[in-house]
């Protein structure tokens, strides 16, 4: 959110510089994420100052040029040749230095220099209007009438006002903060609690009055649950022109380009007190007779932005008696808005029900600035003073006459929320004994009533524009944020107590992984929980009802919570692929969520959350060099990264239960087990449709790891330390023979029951089909690594034990020497 500093000096006193409102703003809770100038002139006219043409004559060697001499209260008059036919001796002009850049009007920079002009040195320009960027005039040399001394600077004669801009990240509980006034509420409840005579207040409408009743118009709510509120007034032959300079001035600090007047003063309005108006042609309103009601499944409607839409039967529209012209509070009818032949018009001033909004605006995926206020809630009780401030504004600015009464039609009270405020209890939950006095303060200044008091107890009320403040501890934390978090007293002494942590430690073991996977070159990316439905969507083997879906998402791309880490790992990689960076190795911790739809108990126990760590490689994975070549990376890549991470671990991967992995997610590959038959780890290369989903080309690998059941495994491993063995190993090879289908784990775990008390270790060197071998066969070709920590072994015990290796894979999977 955007907030002039100079804009909110219209509704308060105060004196204090930007940095130290941006430093009052951030401390009670409207946190400033930066501050920038915003220049009424761009340059602000620095190097233009006042200067008097003391002689001007013709130039020799030209029919338009004039050598003029200029005073601009130096020692010397400078030289300047001027092509203006309008520059004469006596005139005050606007004289640009050498060194000066100068902001044309049409967008052209130019830098004064010292330059020959046909042979006359010039050390200045004598600027145009549109040469200054104040104006579109270009016939000739701005003469200015002022009493000023030569060399005063211009910004000060035309009192250039620059202004701070701060851009507020607003929490969207605080949707009463997102306005001009809102903001200037809370700086005031700050300020007096603070002892200062700052004066919070409104534009009067006191002088509010109809011009006359001759362009009435109907107003019929349909759906009093959807529009609780309605009012409407008309105005008549108004004149669509530019607007005036000081309104134009404000729309442009908050980076609003002015249109014309009518749409700029209802910009205005919702940026002064967050309050949406919709002005349309009255005369575009067929039977003057306005309709707040839903329409037809799927009945069209053509929007401002030109897009043909299908309308919901549960969006709320603004109708004529014949046909639909708005998106009730999101998004106005490309037929019925205003435009530079406007000359009568009906003003809508609102209340709708936040649902509703929200349903309507995430259909359409229309996300405008009248639909972030509606959504959030706006303050229903400022309706008539909006109404009231815009038809002025319109009559003063536009020149049109009020022509009806204001119709208010509300379907309830909107009656203030009213709270018990214990004292004691203030105490208690800041930690800080606040005097009564600034209690009371605080609270007035924010609009919260006190209507009576008894002892201990304080009876407020709350307005009901503040929807996030119906508990005494919610307003006991606004007294807290405007007295400061930051003058709570510490407290002298602190009481902790000490707390055992479980071993393996979570958190250590996680920064443990995280520094191997950097350290082996890999990434930690951090990606958002949301994610949308779209890439779960006609996958294989997977129902879109186990998703946890939002009820009321930010955006269509936002809609689900994620339930793997995939997709996210996806979007970086696109990202990356698409700036020239394709050769990747990112790995992401983090949460997935799944909803059980089959329980009948529709309560928590149905939504399931798992810690997953997903680790994905693509592209290269080393780079052509003088001393290597090109490697592209494989599933046997990301293979043997984990395989090294689960041995940091204590884990020899090889000892876990491999399957064929049937995870939609992870395409095809592995997927390790646990002897109780839990997954603990997939590895695989994702699948050619789902990496298109995200504009993936190349092939990705990517391994995922179940958290929680390394964390249980890791409970039965424990770093054992002994003395390395004085005796010498052997190494013994052999090729085999085997059928296709027979694999290497089943050879490992064969040797490993097989030979269990010397046997230390089994390598797989190489793999062979083609030529030579019989149809159906492969050569499998493995080292055995023999070892006895006791004693050096002996010839005879080696032939021993590799010949009850060779017997084993003959008799269980019929494999031969070669």
């Amino acid at each position: 959110m955007t907030i002039s500093y100079n804009w909110l000096k219209d509704y308060l006193n105060f004196s204090e510089t930007h940095e130290q409102i941006a430093e009052i703003l951030t401390n009670i809770g409207l946190e400033v994420e930066s501050v920038e100038v915003h220049e009424a002139v761009k340059g602000g006219l620095a190097g233009v100052v006042l200067g008097r043409v003391l002689t001007c004559e013709k130039h020799p060697d030209s029919d338009h040029l004039h050598i003029t001499t200029v005073n601009i209260g130096g020692e010397q008059p400078l030289q300047i040749v001027c092509g203006a036919p309008n520059v004469a001796a006596g005139q005050k002009v606007a004289v640009a230095i050498v060194g000066t850049t100068l902001y044309f009007s049409s967008g052209e920079e130019i830098k004064i220099r010292r330059s020959k002009i046909r042979g006359v040195e010039s050390f200045g320009m004598i600027c145009a209007e549109d040469e200054l960027g104040i104006g579109n005039d270009h016939s000739g040399i701005m003469v200015i009438d002022t009493d000023a001394a030569e060399g005063t600077p211009i910004n000060k004669i035309f009192e250039i006002e620059n202004d701070y801009v701060f851009e507020i990240g607003l929490t969207p509980n605080r949707i009463d903060a997102a306005s001009h006034y809102g903001v200037a509420r809370d700086l005031a409840a700050y300020m007096k609690s603070n002892g200062s005579n700052a004066v919070l207040k409104l534009p009067e409408t006191d002088d509010f009055s109809i011009d006359n009743t001759n362009n009435t118009c109907e107003i019929v709510v349909e759906n009093a649950d959807a529009c609780p509120r309605y009012a409407g007034i008309t105005i008549s032959d108004i004149h669509i022109a530019p607007s005036p300079e000081w309104l134009q001035k404000r729309l442009k600090s908050i980076g609003i380009n002015p249109k014309n007047n009518a749409v700029d003063i209802t910009n205005f309005i919702v940026h002064e007190l967050g309050q949406p108006l919709h002005a349309f042609d009255a005369d575009k309103i067929d039977g003057k007779k306005i309709i707040i009601k839903t329409c037809e499944q799927d009945a069209s409607f053509t929007t401002l932005d030109g897009i043909e839409r299908k309308l919901d039967s549960n969006d709320l529209m603004i109708c004529s008696a014949t046909h639909p012209m708005c998106i009730a509070g999101v998004f106005g009818g490309l037929d019925s808005g205003i435009s530079n032949e406007t000359k009568n018009i009906f003003l809508e001033c609102a209340y709708f029900n936040p649902v509703w909004i929200r349903k309507t605006a995430r259909r359409h995926g229309l996300h405008t600035d009248a639909s972030f206020l509606y959504e959030r809630g706006t303050d229903p009780n400022i309706i008539p003073y909006a109404i009231r401030r815009a038809a002025l504004l319109f009559r003063e600015i536009t020149k049109g006459k009020i022509s009806s009464e204001i119709k208010d039609i509300s379907f309830k009270t909107f009656e203030p929320c009213a709270i018990n405020l214990s004292y004691k209890n203030i105490e208690r939950l800041t930690g800080q004994k606040i005097a009564c006095d600034k209690i009371k303060t605080i609270l007035e200044s924010l609009e919260i009533r006190i209507t009576g008091e008894n002892g201990d107890t304080l009876f407020v009320e709350v307005p009901p524009y503040r929807t996030d403040v119906t508990r005494e501890c919610d307003v006991i934390e606004e007294i807290l944020r405007i007295y400061s978090y930051n003058n709570v007293d510490l407290p002298l002494e602190l009481r902790s107590s000490l707390s055992y942590q479980p071993k393996p430690d979570n958190e250590e073991t996680v920064n443990a992984v995280a520094d191997f996977l950097s350290n082996n070159g890999f990434t930690e990316i951090m990606s958002n929980s949301l994610t949308s439905i779209s890439y779960y969507e006609n996958l294989k083997n997977f129902d879109t009802k186990s998703l946890v879906k939002i009820l009321n998402p930010l955006s269509t791309e936002l809609n689900v919570m994620r339930q793997t880490l995939m997709f996210n790992g996806l979007e970086a990689i696109t990202y990356n692929s698409n700036r020239k960076n394709s050769d990747l190795k990112l790995y992401e911790f983090g949460n997935i969520y799944a909803y059980n739809h089959d329980n009948a108990d529709k309560t928590l126990k149905s939504y399931r959350e798992d810690y997953r760590l997903s680790i994905f490689v693509t592209g290269a994975n080393t780079q052509l060099s003088w001393n290597g070549g090109f490697e592209k990376s494989t599933f046997f890549t990301l293979k043997k990264t984990v395989e090294r991470l689960f041995l940091r671990l204590g884990i020899n991967i090889n000892e876990l239960q491999t399957t064929i992995n049937t995870n939609p997610f992870s395409g095809e590959g592995l997927s390790y087990m646990l002897k109780n038959g839990k997954t603990i780890l997939t590895i695989g290369i994702i699948d050619k449709n789902i990496r298109e989903r995200c504009n993936v080309k190349q092939d990705v690998f990517v391994a995922e790891i179940y958290w929680a059941q390394l964390m249980k495994h890791l409970k039965n491993y424990a770093v054992v330390y002994k003395e390395l063995s004085k005796f010498p190993e052997v190494r013994r090879d052999f090729a085999l023979v085997v059928d296709k289908n027979v694999t290497y784990k089943q050879l490992y775990d064969i040797a490993r029951a097989t030979e269990k008390k010397f046997l230390k270790n089994v390598t797989l060197f190489d793999v062979y089909e083609g030529e030579n071998l019989p149809y159906g066969k492969k050569q499998y070709a493995l080292s055995f690594v023999l070892q006895d920590e006791d004693k050096t072994l002996t010839d005879t015990q080696i032939e021993r034990i590799m010949q009850n290796l060779l017997n084993a894979f003959a008799t269980q999977t019929g494999a031969i020497l070669r």
